[in-house]
């Protein structure tokens, strides 16, 4: 039992609490997830279930510095305790209600104590949102310490999981507090600043987004505010500063040294936290772990799965904790622990022993001097085998081409439910705007798995100036489909003067049909991205022998 100064205390309210204001905004999506959580409340436990019913009680939870946090207890009835623990921090902008339906499962499937909470600042907990800064990582803590005085909670066998914010609290919780043994991410982060601010490139789509449902669904806490204050002004340094302690990366080798078992899970488009970053997590990570990448955008892949419904990502995750928080021998550590879908077309989950076992193989493609020609579009700046060196591409700047990566949230759930992928058609790419780059056939089609690589040199003319990089597989008619792409965005560069950039794309695997074959394109603006390219200045690609252009495919 945790000394008398921490713990934390607990009010029943036998009718909800007032719902703020702010919940007049509540949107469409948030009324469905209500309704299917009813619906999978009143479903019946499968007949294997340990259990066969469970209790949801409405808890205030008093934390470290007296905000009070509104939360769902779900606990299971009909066997004995003490029950491992799962506590689920809610994702940004939602109440604690978003996990009824899965806590509920668990609790009568495999006899869970959870304990599901509004993160602080939104909906009805109190405090601001500080975006998973310590008093956030000291409020799951406080959970604990609360479940373990009020329930029959096993202090030997505690996990966390959550989606997003949740998944993200839960890893940097799990980094602080050595009592959480195993801990699920789903649709997290690791790395913030690589997330919001991709090669220097400020996101702006998500930044928006997350700062429009900040204001909308919560009460920004001072260091929100501040963040929101610059970048108005254009200044991301209070971003960038904040973020190595709200980034997981910054402290796997506690998580190591804990010993926790982690889980985690990810679309392969997501628009928020890109997949690249999390795979790069996940080689750091020591112990027990497991990694799902699927298609799906932002909380896409999971997002029925939290109200109860079936769901391939909630059923592994409870295999992940039934092996390491009640021992069940149920093989999960036996199998491969990176599991991949493609994001295209029906192919099935593969397993892999590491991250890079993704990858089998690679192509590597030089780019030769690109085209400003409309009509000859496949053959308009070769990708061939051998070093193309010594040639230069100038293009304007400040206007977009018909390349773009999508609208995040939205694009990659077309992706993942109606295999409606981003697309192009290649010959409308504006070639004075733009460099464009095609490969010979695949005639047999080809499976782009793992992460691309793109080598080439850009003169800017001003000392801010961004150039996105898009990867296409084209049909026969120039139609496209968006595979991966990277934003780069130059900074204090010196005009006139050329520099070498070497970048990672987004994580992919892709099956490219037979007959396709693939297309680089380079521009300087995107929709999803701030650019930092004005209209009138131009950019330059050029292919120097130190440095030749190319491009490295993946395959599987």
């Amino acid at each position: 039992m945790p000394p008398a100064s921490t713990r934390s205390v607990s009010t029943r309210s036998s009718s909800p609490a007032r719902v703020p204001l702010r919940a007049r905004f509540h949107t469409l999506s948030t009324a469905a997830v209500a309704a299917a959580v009813a619906v999978a409340a009143l479903s019946p436990a499968p007949a294997s279930a340990v259990t066969v019913a469970s209790t949801i009680g409405y808890e205030t939870i008093v934390s470290h510095d007296g905000t009070e946090l509104k939360a769902k207890v779900i606990t299971p009835t009909g066997t004995e305790g003490p029950h491992p623990l799962l506590v689920m921090p809610s994702a940004w902008a939602t109440p604690h209600i978003l996990y009824v339906g899965a806590a509920k499962k668990l609790a009568e499937e495999s006899g869970y104590q959870v304990v599901a909470y509004s993160s602080r600042g939104f909906w009805d907990s109190g405090g601001g949102i500080e975006v998973a800064g310590p008093e956030d990582r000291a409020d799951a803590s406080a959970v604990i310490d609360w479940a373990l005085e009020n329930t029959g909670a096993d202090p030997d066998r505690i996990g966390m999981a959550g989606i997003s914010y949740g998944g993200g609290i839960s890893l940097l919780t799990a980094a602080e507090d050595d009592r959480v043994r195993a801990v699920g991410s789903m649709s997290g982060w690791a790395d913030l600043e690589a997330s919001l601010y991709p090669n220097a490139t400020i996101d702006v789509q998500s930044a928006e987004l997350l700062l429009l449902a900040g204001n909308l669904l919560g009460t920004p806490g001072e260091s929100l505010r501040e963040m929101e204050r610059e970048y108005r002004r254009g200044n991301v340094d209070p971003i960038l500063e904040m973020a190595p302690d709200r980034s997981a990366a910054t402290k796997v080798d506690r998580i190591n040294a804990n010993g926790t078992a982690v889980m985690m899970a990810h679309g392969w488009n997501d628009g928020m936290f890109p997949a690249g970053h999390i795979a790069d997590f996940y080689e750091e990570l020591t112990g027990p772990k497991r990694l799902m990448l699927t298609p799906g955008d932002h909380a896409t892949p999971e997002a029925f799965g939290a109200v109860g419904l079936p769901n391939e990502v909630w059923e592994d995750l409870a295999r992940w904790f039934d092996h390491h928080l009640k021992g069940e021998d149920n093989g999960v550590d036996a199998e491969e622990p990176v599991r991949v879908k493609p994001n295209n077309g029906s192919g099935g989950w593969t397993s892999h022993a590491d991250w890079p076992s993704v990858t089998a193989s690679a192509d590597e493609y030089h780019l030769g001097e690109p085209s400003s020609s409309w009509g000859r579009w496949r053959s308009e700046g070769a990708m061939g085998t051998e070093p193309a060196t010594g040639w230069e591409y100038g293009f304007r700047t400040g206007i977009g081409t018909t390349a773009e990566s999508g609208t995040v949230i939205l694009s990659g759930a077309l992706q993942q439910f109606f295999d409606v992928p981003t697309g192009v058609l290649l010959p409308t790419v504006d070639r004075y705007r733009a460099a464009v780059w095609t490969s010979p056939v695949y005639p047999e089609g080809a499976r782009v798995a793992g992460t691309p690589e793109v080598t080439f040199t850009v003169t800017p003319t001003v000392a801010d100036q961004s150039v996105l990089v898009y990867l296409y597989a084209i049909n026969d008619r120039g139609t496209g489909s968006l595979l991966s792409h990277a934003p780069y965005t130059l900074r204090g560069a010196t005009p006139g003067e050329p520099v070498t950039v070497d970048t990672e794309l987004s994580s992919v695997v892709w099956d490219v049909p037979a007959g396709q074959r693939l297309a680089v394109v380079v521009d300087s603006r995107d929709a999803r991205y701030v650019n930092e390219s004005r209209i009138g200045d131009r950019v330059t690609v050029s292919s120097p022998e130190e440095a030749p252009t190319r491009v490295t495919i993946p395959l599987g």
